[in-house]
């Protein structure tokens, strides 16, 4: 894990008055560095802040997965595929085999077996040039 200090200052005045407080802290322009009471800029706080390692987000296969897809949930707006072939949000290139359109796409996890079909948004079924009520192949490509 990386530690990171986290420095919160609370204001009491408006805009300008931070800046000139800002100046005066931090030596800023023509003023020296000095203190400011705690009356005038709130209260300063240092805390320690731990931040998890970053996960890699993309799925644990290479090259191109086929899955079948038909219409998702109309008044979610977006360019979405809901599938089981990932575990967190991703985009990935999808490709309509049959005509070759394809697209880029957020990937939205479900859970389910990954031969249990995906479902697209209005705006991905549009991008990829398919029928809304057709069922569709498709490759999906993570990067």
């Amino acid at each position: 894990m990386k530690k990171i200090l986290v420095l919160t200052c609370v204001m009491t005045a408006g805009c300008d008055a931070v800046q000139s407080t800002t100046d005066r802290v931090f030596g800023g322009g023509d003023a020296p560095a000095q203190t400011v009471p705690d009356t005038e800029t709130g209260t300063a706080v240092a805390e320690e802040v731990l931040q998890p390692e970053p996960v890699s987000a993309r799925p644990n296969w290479v090259g191109a997965k086929t899955t079948i897809a038909g219409l998702g949930d109309p008044t979610t707006p977006g360019r979405w595929m809901q599938t089981p072939l990932v575990d967190s949000e991703v985009t990935a290139r999808v490709v309509v085999p049959r005509t070759g359109a394809q697209a880029y796409i957020t990937l939205v996890p479900v859970s389910g077996p990954d031969s249990s079909g995906s479902r697209l948004s209005l705006d991905a079924m549009r991008a990829l040039l398919v029928p809304f009520d057709e069922l569709v192949e498709l490759e999906v490509y993570v990067n």
